[in-house]
C-alpha cells in the first residue's frame, strides 16, 4: 500500500465545504474570493437586477440602484434609503449569495454592519483601480474571520 504524505492533500473533501455548493463555512466561495465576479450558483446571469430589494444576512438594506455585469468587474450599487441616511453603497458581485427572481430579492452574504462600515461609494471613482482594490480588499478581509490556519 502506498503511503500518503500528511502535508499534502490527496483528493479528500475539504472539511469546510458543504454539499456540492463549494462554499466555505461563513459563506465564502470555494477557493479564493473573487469580489468582482458573480458566483455561478447565484442565479444572476442575464438578469437586470435594478429595483430588486437587497437582503443582508441580518435583514433588508435597500434596493439595487445600478447593476453591472462587466466581465471580472461586476457590482451592485444599493440605495440604502433611510437605513443609513440615504447613502449608496457599492457591493462587489462576489458578495451576492443568491437571487430570488419571484420575490425580486438579492441576498448578499454580509451583515448590515459590514456593509455600513465599507468604504464610502463614490460614483466618480467607481471604475478607478485603486478604489476597486480598496473595496474588494475590504470585502475579502471580511472573510478573514475564519479560524487561523483555515484554507480558503
Amino acid at each position: 500500500m502506498e503511503r500518503l504524505d500528511p502535508r499534502t492533500t490527496h483528493g479528500t473533501p475539504d472539511p469546510l465545504t458543504h454539499g456540492d455548493q463549494g462554499a466555505f463555512a461563513g459563506g465564502a466561495p470555494a477557493g479564493r474570493f473573487d469580489p468582482w465576479r458573480y458566483r455561478d450558483e447565484a442565479g444572476v446571469t442575464g438578469v437586470d437586477l435594478v429595483g430588486y430589494k437587497v437582503e443582508a444576512s441580518d435583514g433588508s438594506i435597500g434596493k439595487v440602484d445600478r447593476a453591472s455585469h462587466e466581465v471580472n468587474s461586476s457590482f451592485l450599487v444599493v440605495d440604502t434609503g433611510p437605513w443609513i441616511f440615504g447613502k449608496k453603497v457599492m457591493l462587489p458581485a462576489g458578495t451576492v449569495n443568491h437571487v430570488d427572481h419571484d420575490e425580486r430579492k438579492v441576498y448578499v452574504d454580509r451583515a448590515k454592519d459590514q456593509i455600513k462600515a465599507a468604504p464610502e461609494y463614490d460614483e466618480t471613482v467607481d471604475s478607478d483601480p485603486a478604489y476597486r482594490e480598496k473595496l474588494g480588499g475590504y470585502y475579502d478581509d471580511t472573510y478573514a474571520s475564519m479560524p487561523p490556519g483555515t484554507a480558503r
